[in-house]
């Protein structure tokens, strides 16, 4: 709901878009993975890697809880500037302070975190699947984003990429 609320009051206050990425809306191709898992892939494949136990659903509930408080820190962060995919508005400004400080793309760290948590809380199974395949389609999506704000912002850009690690915080990047 909080997602809802914010695309629709950007919708109509966020700064014009100068330049979108030509990237495909890679969360299509998430909810359609996710319905063939979901519907096509029996409960009876994934019951070798189920666990069932309590420490890995409070494990699993801790994480779910910060990762989500993270993930709407860095939303309520980037403000009207948010989109859902990679672009660049006018007066587009470079974000680095809160949790853009801790790493390059927080809220994609967030909703992994909310994936890996929501995994461990149902015993792991098909969210394994589910979380691996949020890895491969934010790594997509993440570097569409990173090419078009190299290119758009340039140096400043570039020193942020070698400040800031880009999903796990207290990972540096691999100098070149």
């Amino acid at each position: 709901m909080v997602w809802l609320a914010g695309a629709i009051y950007n919708a109509r206050r966020a700064p014009a878009v100068r330049e979108r990425s030509a990237v495909i809306p890679v969360w299509l191709i998430a909810w359609a993975a996710v319905l063939v898992l979901g519907r096509f892939v029996p409960a009876s494949f994934w019951r070798p890697i189920t666990v069932d136990a309590r420490w890995l659903v409070i494990l699993g509930v801790a994480v779910l809880v910060v990762a989500t408080a993270f993930t709407l820190w860095a939303r309520a962060a980037l403000g009207t500037m948010w989109t859902s995919s990679a672009v660049v508005k006018d007066d587009h400004a470079l974000r680095t302070d809160g949790p853009y400080g801790i790493t390059r793309h927080p809220i994609y760290t967030g909703l992994l975190g909310m994936l890996a948590g929501t995994a461990a809380i149902d015993g792991l199974g098909r969210w394994v699947a589910y979380f691996v395949l949020g890895v491969l389609l934010a790594g997509v999506k993440i570097r569409a984003e990173e090419r078009l704000l190299g290119r758009t912002l340039g140096e400043p850009y570039a020193q942020y990429r070698h400040r800031v690690p880009r999903l796990l915080p207290g990972l540096r990047p691999i100098r070149r």
